[in-house]
């Protein structure tokens, strides 16, 4: 039977899914029709989020060895997807590309609301294991995103030219690579502390 705290970790982490989910679903939406390196790849990056958090929900209830590995597998899907944004980058720099700097700013909005709704609920829990320090890495990394499309945005309306929108998006894709590596390490000093502190 769930504690009260895996109950408030479940019902948590299953809102912050389908806000991710839902966001993943506009942003390649709207990247697609603004033509937006910096849109799609934060679609990916919320696409991943998702898969983790449905990972980190399936690691709750399991031992420490479960959650160790359910945060592996969410370090090294960041690192994925963060390759795949920079060479969509590379993509749309060598064949060239049209982002709309308004639809930018609009989606950048939305998602600057929706991921700091995620990340108050994720400060709502107390003594956060592997998994819920993953998520929160997320959260923190999708906000700082939307800021950076918003001042893209603003460029590429200013100055009709595509470099603000591919900037963003390798910034987009540093970030979540350096997440994903923090994610691994992260792992790393819980399976460390697990071997040799006697840690189930």
């Amino acid at each position: 039977m769930a504690t009260p705290m895996n109950r408030s970790e479940h019902k948590i982490l299953w809102v912050v899914l389908v806000l991710n989910a839902a966001l993943a679903i506009a942003f390649f939406a709207t990247g697609t029709f603004g033509d937006s390196n910096a849109l799609i790849a934060n679609g990916l990056d919320n696409l991943s989020d998702s898969l983790v958090y449905a990972i980190s929900l399936f690691a709750l209830s399991r031992t420490g060895k479960w959650k160790r590995t359910a945060a592996n597998v969410s370090g090294g899907l960041l690192i994925f997807f963060a390759l795949g944004i920079l060479y969509d980058a590379w993509r749309r720099y060598s064949g060239g590309s049209e982002p709309l700097g308004s639809i930018m700013i609009l989606m950048a909005l939305i998602a600057a609301f929706i991921n700091a709704v995620c990340v108050w609920l994720l400060a709502q829990l107390q003594d956060p294991d592997v998994n819920i320090r993953a998520a929160n890495t997320f959260s923190w990394n999708d906000f700082a995103a939307n800021l950076g499309i918003l001042v893209a945005g603003g460029f590429v309306a200013w100055l009709g030219t595509n470099w603000p929108d591919l900037l963003v998006g390798a910034i987009v894709a540093g970030i979540a690579f350096w997440g994903g590596l923090k994610i691994l390490r992260d792992a790393h000093q819980e399976h460390h502390k697990a071997v040799h502190g006697d840690i189930q």
